[in-house]
C-alpha cells in the first residue's frame, strides 16, 4: 500500500476471494468416521449450552436475553464466517476499489486464513450478524480441530469439549455483559486500518530507528520482535491503538483461562490432567518453518497474552476477590494499562 492510497486495509482487500482462496488452501480435518463427526457436533452444541451457567456463576457478570446457539464449524465455514467477521472490523466492502490489488491482498488474507484455520478450536465473534436479527455475537466452535487435538492430548472427549467450551462462552459473556467492549474494539481497530497519509520518508526513518535500537538492544527473534516492527512503521495513534487491542485481548484471554480453570472438577472432572498436557502442548516445540510462521503471523504473541493474561487475573482476583476485579469492565478507563499488565498490584492501586 503506498502512502498516497486512499484504500484502507478493508477497501483493499477482496474479502470473498481471500475466503474462496482460504477454503481451497485448507487441509482437511483428521480422518472420523460419521458417527464420530456427528457426536462431536451434537456435543459441542450441548457442552456451549452447558458451560453458560458456570461461567455466568463464577464470572458474576449478567447478560440479558435468551443465549443463541454456538455454531458448530468445520475448517472451510470457519474461514468464510472469520473473511467476512474481518470485513466487518475493517468497514471493507463487497466490491473492493482496485481489481489486482483486492485479489492479491485477498489470496494474501486466504492463505494466513487457511493456515490459522488448522490450529484454532473456538471463536467468540462480537462482530458477527447472529441468526437473530436483533443480535450481534456469533460463539463459533471448530468441531475437526476439537477432535484433532483431544486425540493427541489423550483426554476424555466429553471434558475436554466441554473445557474448549468454557473459555469461549466466557468471550461471549466478557462482550454480552459489556457491550461497549465491542465498540472499543471498532474504534481502535478503525485507527490500524486507516491510511494516515504518511511519506515513505517518515515511515522508513521510524524502521532505520527501531533497527538501529534492534541491533544495539537483547533480541529475542520471536513475537515481541514482530510486533516492535510493526509499531515501528505505525503513526502514533496507531501505534497506541494497537496497544489498546494488545492489552485488551491479554485480559480477555487470562480472563477465560481464568475461568476455565475456575469452574473446578466439579463441572470437569478431568481438569487438572487437560490443563497439564494443553500447557504442554502449546509450549511444545514446533519445526522451524512452523515457528517462523507462527511469529509472522502473532500466534506467539496470543500465547503470550493467555499466559501473561492468566497471571494477571489470577493476581488480582486472589487479592480482592471477582466482584472487585468486575470493576475492569465498567470503561476503557479501568482496563489495566501495558505496564500493569505486568504487574498487577499497580492496576489495584490506581483503580481499585
Amino acid at each position: 500500500m503506498t502512502p498516497s492510497s486512499s484504500l484502507t486495509l478493508g477497501t483493499a482487500v477482496d474479502w470473498r476471494f481471500a475466503a474462496t482462496v482460504g477454503q481451497r488452501l485448507a487441509r482437511p480435518g483428521p480422518a472420523s468416521s460419521d458417527y464420530t463427526r456427528r457426536q462431536a457436533i451434537e456435543e459441542l452444541t450441548s457442552a456451549a449450552a452447558k458451560a453458560e451457567p458456570p461461567v455466568r456463576e463464577v464470572t458474576g457478570l449478567v447478560t440479558d436475553g435468551a443465549v443463541p446457539p454456538a455454531r458448530i464449524v468445520d475448517r472451510s465455514q470457519w474461514i468464510g464466517a472469520a473473511a467476512e467477521s474481518m470485513r466487518v472490523m475493517t468497514n471493507g466492502s463487497e466490491t473492493p476499489r482496485g481489481f489486482l490489488t483486492g485479489r492479491i491482498t485477498g489470496a494474501q488474507t486466504g492463505a494466513v486464513l487457511a493456515f490459522v484455520s488448522s490450529g484454532i478450536l473456538g471463536q467468540y465473534d462480537p462482530f458477527a450478524r447472529s441468526q437473530e436479527a436483533t443480535k450481534d455475537g456469533s460463539l463459533l466452535l471448530v468441531y475437526p480441530n476439537v477432535i484433532a487435538v483431544e486425540r493427541q492430548l489423550r483426554v476424555e472427549p466429553s471434558d475436554f469439549r466441554l473445557w474448549v467450551c468454557l473459555h469461549e462462552v466466557t468471550h461471549r459473556v466478557q462482550f454480552t455483559a459489556n457491550p461497549w467492549l465491542s465498540d472499543y474494539m471498532s474504534e481502535a481497530l478503525g485507527l490500524l486500518t486507516q491510511d494516515v497519509g504518511e511519506d515513505v520518508g517518515q515511515v522508513a526513518a521510524r524502521l532505520a530507528e527501531f533497527v538501529r535500537n534492534r541491533g544495539a538492544a537483547e533480541s529475542d527473534g520471536g513475537a515481541s520482535g514482530i510486533i516492535g516492527l510493526v509499531r515501528a512503521v505505525q503513526s502514533e495513534p496507531q501505534r497506541e491503538a494497537l496497544d489498546q487491542l494488545l492489552v485488551l485481548g491479554t485480559l480477555l484471554e487470562g480472563h477465560a483461562d481464568h475461568v476455565m480453570d475456575a469452574v473446578g472438577p466439579v463441572v470437569v472432572p478431568s481438569v487438572a490432567i487437560i490443563r497439564r498436557r494443553f500447557d504442554e502442548r502449546r509450549h511444545r516445540k514446533q519445526p522451524p518453518l512452523q515457528r517462523v510462521l507462527r511469529a509472522l503471523l502473532g500466534l506467539d504473541a496470543k500465547l503470550s497474552q493467555y499466559t501473561r493474561g492468566k497471571a494477571f487475573v489470577d493476581h488480582v482476583v486472589g487479592r480482592v476477590g471477582m466482584q472487585r476485579f468486575n470493576t475492569v469492565w465498567s470503561g476503557p478507563d479501568t482496563l489495566p494499562l501495558p505496564s500493569e499488565i505486568e504487574n498487577p498490584q499497580r492496576w489495584i492501586d490506581r483503580v481499585l
